[in-house]
């Protein structure tokens, strides 16, 4: 009996662009292997292994990691993997990291989350935390009873930096000038799969109804109404 093919697929989009949270679900419906090129370089700089140290000296100049060594994080993980499908998330970000990878392995498919700017910069500026507990509110879908005070102690809500507007931009225009190239690439070899939306919920069953396609759904809950 021959094996079904594997899928090599990759997700990308912006900050803010429910990015995770449709991972999350991919892999619940379809088993995938999630390899998340944040959550790599985070588990080798504590384990400080040769790559993790490099790469938090870049970042503790406030430095780009280059690109040899994020290919090199990325594709030696990818090499215990070639019996699985997976999904890569934040990997390639240039198009020098994307050659890289074609030269170890066929992608299959390149989900793109379109989703305009100004909907995610109201999505996350409306983002505000307690500190103390870490509970978050958002001024759109889950507001605090009283603007601007915790619901359980009364203290005051705070904005992170990261969630300020000026640099909600700032952070937008840096991934589009970073992976603009990226899209084009994977666009011209046909590989690209963009879905357009301003929520979730809504993209989600697109994404569920294209990966159908292409395998089977894993998980044990009702296939009709995945979540």
């Amino acid at each position: 009996m021959v094996a079904p093919p594997l899928l090599r697929a990759v997700i990308m989009g912006p900050p803010g662009s429910g990015k995770g949270t449709i991972s999350a679900r991919i892999i619940k419906h379809f088993g995938l292997k999630h390899l998340s090129s944040g959550d790599l370089l985070r588990d080798n700089m504590q384990r400080r292994t040769e790559v993790g140290i490099l790469a938090k000296s870049y970042i503790d100049q406030g430095r780009l990691i280059p690109d040899d060594i994020m290919t090199r994080l990325m594709l030696n993980e990818l090499r215990g993997l070639d019996r699985y499908n997976w999904l890569l998330d934040g990997f390639p970000r240039t198009v020098a990291q994307a050659e890289a990878l074609d030269k170890v392995c066929q992608i299959d498919t390149v989900i793109d989350l379109d989703v305009p700017f100004e909907n995610i910069k109201c999505r996350l500026t409306a983002r505000w935390i307690h500190p103390a507990s870490g509970r978050v509110y958002n001024l759109e879908f889950s507001p605090p009873k009283v603007r601007g005070i915790d619901d359980i102690t009364g203290e005051p809500l705070v904005q992170r930096d990261d969630d300020k507007p000026e640099t909600v931009t700032k952070r937008l225009q840096a991934y589009d000038a970073e992976t603009r190239p990226v899209l084009e690439y994977y666009r011209e070899k046909g590989l690209l799969k963009s879905f357009s939306g301003t929520e979730t919920n809504k993209i989600w069953p697109h994404i569920y109804a294209f990966l159908q396609t292409k395998l089977p759904d894993v998980s044990q809950k009702d296939a009709a109404t995945p979540r």
